[in-house]
């Protein structure tokens, strides 16, 4: 079967296809999206539509996983980053970036009264499998600390996104840059990783942390001796 037509002055087939799917769950409840609902605004014909996916479900697993793919996480911790400075990085890569902005209002939707079990459950699942890949983690061997952590993420996930939609609205950057934030989140996400925690943990609970204040390096704390 030859490959859809692409004419280099507008997106791909595949792309405008998932963009499509982001466009009319916006608008309607997932159930009451059809493939010649897609197709009609994407622009593209059945044929193409098929070429690219076996059905529904399967361009909304694609279009799920780009999104999730796609959206910046913290860089692999180290027993001596900075909490707050990593955490900084990345609010400011998610809030402040129109790219990033879309994408977080599109994941929202599926956290929100359009989607479907089987859609939340897709979030789910990227969700955790990309999150075990940016760790360095063996999926099949996940000790339950891990595991459990894991869901506990993925699920405060769920939980901000379905509240995404006025929450973007009116949270004050200084709420979201907030040092405990910072401590918090990264701290949790170090501790699904397979960094070394000790030094860590020690740099936080002795002199580098107090609440409402920044972590220090040791660079700065050595500067100020």
């Amino acid at each position: 079967m030859p490959r859809p037509r692409r004419d280099s002055e507008i997106l791909p087939a595949k792309e405008r296809l998932e963009n499509a799917f982001w466009e009319l769950l916006s608008e309607r409840e997932y159930r009451k999206i059809t493939v010649t609902d897609i197709v009609r605004t994407a622009d593209v014909n059945r044929n193409s539509f098929y070429y690219h996916f076996t059905g529904l479900p399967e361009l909304a697993d694609s279009a799920i996983l780009h999104a999730v793919e796609n959206t910046p996480l913290p860089s692999a911790p180290n027993a001596n980053f900075n909490p707050d400075n990593e955490w900084r990085k990345h609010v400011t890569a998610l809030l402040r970036e129109p790219e990033q902005r879309q994408r977080l209002d599109r994941l929202a939707l599926l956290a929100g009264p359009h989607s479907s079990p089987e859609l939340v459950e897709s979030l789910q699942d990227f969700g955790r499998l990309t999150l075990i890949s940016v760790l360095g983690l063996d999926a099949d061997h996940l000790d339950l600390k891990t595991d459990l952590m894991l869901d506990f993420t993925v699920g405060g996930m769920l939980a901000v996104l379905r509240r995404w939609p006025k929450l973007h609205e009116q949270l004050p950057m200084d709420a979201v840059f907030n040092e405990d934030v910072a401590v918090l989140a990264t701290g949790i996400f170090m501790s699904m990783s397979k960094t070394d925690m000790l030094g860590y943990w020690k740099r936080i609970f002795s002199s580098g942390f107090v609440a409402g204040q920044g972590v220090q390096s040791e660079a700065e704390q050595k500067a100020e001796q």
